[in-house]
């Protein structure tokens, strides 16, 4: 992997029915029906949608045998109208589910966390090792019974962990880290190996995207070291919905498709399974875009730890790196002074347009040529004015350069002048390399000054600029760089939104919580109540209480596990019935579905009182 030029991971092929993946092919795009899959009308119907849409393999959830053995109805029915998408089936707590389903679909989906090992129930179980020993040969048993029926029917497998299921076995182990999700996986992909299995996806997800992202990049470092290759499925489980969705799956699916990860992706969205393809599409071209980029000449700081970052440590300038959350900059070159009064900025560059009259509660960066020393104004400098530098006596200055200006004599300038917060900018195809190269230099330097990053777009669509603005600032959040953001559209989307897409990019990284989050499944045949309904509803409610994590989930598969990143939960339990949680807590259960959203809001009212 190579942290500034584009190059695809190198894997194996996995045949799936007559859609190949990994090793030479494309980056698949995939979904998940959230129909019955007992119901093989409406299972057709919405699979068809789906391909229609670009999917290139669609899940089923297979809670029972019979939900199994319907695979083979709705195969049967999509062949015979000339549909050959490769049919995926998603099996949580049975294994004997998952050898029927192996019978009638082209992939079958396990969990790790509750394929032998029973549901979680949060308790702290005490092995020694010989016990400990005696559970994996069980789960090895078991697995190879799964593995032998596959081999028969050319079936392949996704071992897909999840954060929110891990099995109380490998918390009491390794406890809640990247650590243990990867020993969880890798206890399933050494029998693969061993059975010499070679048809097989893995997944490594968490509704948190820097979990997800660290994760995998541990993942892939221990499969590297084991001599794996296995195929990587990537995606943020429970993004949410809207706005909020698409930045968090791009910017933890992106970051990962920067470095080289990635051989099929499902942008998972509480929305109809269709509307999740185009978004999933435009994150990959963009992405894979970067293949015929020019190289980029740069060199790892030896400190950075790729699969462990910290934030890197720089010098505070006024409200700026340090402890400081990162900033947003805004960018307004017109008299339009417009702002959404939940998304004000801290800064606002204006280059030489200095307004007449000017905010009490942002601060202005002003070209240095125009700067005057007005109050609560700053200059900004590009690399022909650093000589001037010195004779300026502002207390906090910007630096405007690009990683190909970033030479010596600006290095030495930095180190002379801590007060200088730089800001990089990149014009190349490939401008994550880029921004890490600014990023690695500065840090091989031994500098410290905060460092901001600008990202410039055209986009006409919000759904445009805020898949690739997170795409783009993933690998930067992710590493430990941003000490703040700075998004410039001159397209026709207005400056509001452009300001609320960079502070969303920054909460979806969970660097900076300005507004509530909302952890949402995107629903399948397991979900017993109206999830749309219910997440506009949960949201008119409590959209007010910011910084607050609640969780919105459709049933128990990952809803308890979740919780415990959320501060409050709402999860399915049965038809028509509701579950209550705080955090991994349930404080009510089996509530009837039409009084759920008023106990929730209730509980939280209640509870912010103590």
């Amino acid at each position: 992997m190579n942290l500034f030029n584009y190059q695809r991971r190198k894997t194996g092929t996995v045949n799936i029915g007559a859609t190949p993946l990994g090793g030479s092919y494309p980056i698949r795009l995939q979904s998940m029906t959230n129909t019955s899959t007992r119901d093989t009308e409406g299972s057709v119907a919405q699979i068809k949608r789906i391909v229609e849409a670009g999917g290139e393999y669609v899940r089923l959830t297979t809670q029972g045998v019979a939900e199994a053995e319907n695979l083979k109805n709705i195969n049967a029915v999509l062949r015979q109208n000339g549909c050959m998408v490769p049919l995926v089936a998603d099996v949580h707590f049975n294994p004997g589910v998952a050898d029927v389903a192996a019978l009638y679909a082209e992939k079958v989906r396990i969990n790790p966390g509750n394929y032998v090992d029973p549901a979680r129930k949060f308790q702290h179980l005490e092995y020694t090792d010989e016990e400990y020993a005696q559970e994996l040969q069980r789960l090895r048993e078991r697995f190879v019974q799964l593995l032998d029926i596959c081999k028969r029917e050319h079936t392949a497998i996704r071992i897909g962990v999840n954060h929110g299921s891990l099995s109380d076995r490998i918390m009491s182990r390794y406890g809640d880290t990247p650590e243990g999700m990867v020993e969880s996986c890798m206890e399933y992909l050494r029998i693969c190996v061993e059975e010499q299995f070679k048809d097989v996806v893995i997944s490594i997800k968490a509704s948190n995207a820097s979990v997800m992202v660290r994760t995998v990049r541990l993942l892939v470092d221990v499969m590297e070291r084991e001599g794996m290759d296995f195929p990587l499925h990537l995606g943020v489980t429970e993004a949410g919905e809207g706005e909020d969705g698409r930045i968090k799956s791009a910017l933890g699916i992106g970051a990962l498709l920067a470095d080289g990860y990635g051989d099929t992706i499902r942008v998972s969205l509480s929305e109809a399974p269709e509307k999740e393809i185009p978004v999933a599409k435009k994150l990959r071209d963009y992405v894979v875009a970067r293949e015929i980029h020019l190289p980029i000449e740069a060199e790892a700081a030896p400190e950075f730890d790729y699969l462990h970052p910290t934030r890197h440590q720089t010098k505070p300038v006024h409200n700026i790196g340090g402890e400081h959350v990162p900033v947003v900059i805004a960018a307004r070159f017109s008299e339009s002074q417009a702002f959404n009064p939940d998304f004000i900025p801290d800064y606002v560059y204006v280059g030489r347009n200095i307004p007449a009259e000017r905010r009490e509660d942002v601060s202005y960066i002003v070209d240095v040529d125009a700067w005057t020393g007005l109050p609560n104004t700053y200059p900004a400098y590009k690399k022909e004015f650093l000589p001037f530098i010195s004779m300026n006596p502002a207390s906090l200055k910007f630096l405007f350069i690009t990683y190909r200006d970033l030479d010596d004599e600006v290095l030495a300038c930095l180190k002379y002048h801590p007060e200088i917060v730089v800001i990089s900018q990149s014009n190349h195809i490939n401008r994550v390399g880029e921004q890490r190269a600014v990023a690695h230099k500065l840090m091989k330097n031994g500098l410290q000054n905060p460092l901001v990053f600008i990202q410039h777009y055209a986009e006409q669509e919000a759904e445009d600029l805020q898949i690739r603005a997170a795409a783009d600032m993933g690998p930067l959040i992710f590493d430990g760089f941003c000490d703040g953001i700075m998004l410039y559209n001159n397209g026709r989307l207005d400056d509001e939104l452009v300001d609320q897409t960079a502070f969303s990019i920054l909460q979806a990284g969970r660097l900076r919580m300005v507004k509530t989050e909302y952890i949402s499944c995107p629903g399948c045949g397991r979900t017993l109540y109206n999830l749309e309904e219910t997440i506009a509803r949960i949201k008119a409610a409590t959209s007010h209480l910011k910084g607050l994590k609640i969780g919105i989930m459709g049933c128990i598969v990952n809803g308890p596990g979740e919780m415990a990143d959320a501060d409050y939960g709402y999860v399915g339990a049965g038809r028509g019935k509701v579950s209550l949680y705080k955090q991994k807590q349930c404080i009510e259960k089996n509530i009837p579905e039409e009084h759920a959203v008023e106990r929730l809001l209730r509980f939280i009212e209640e509870d912010s009182k103590k």
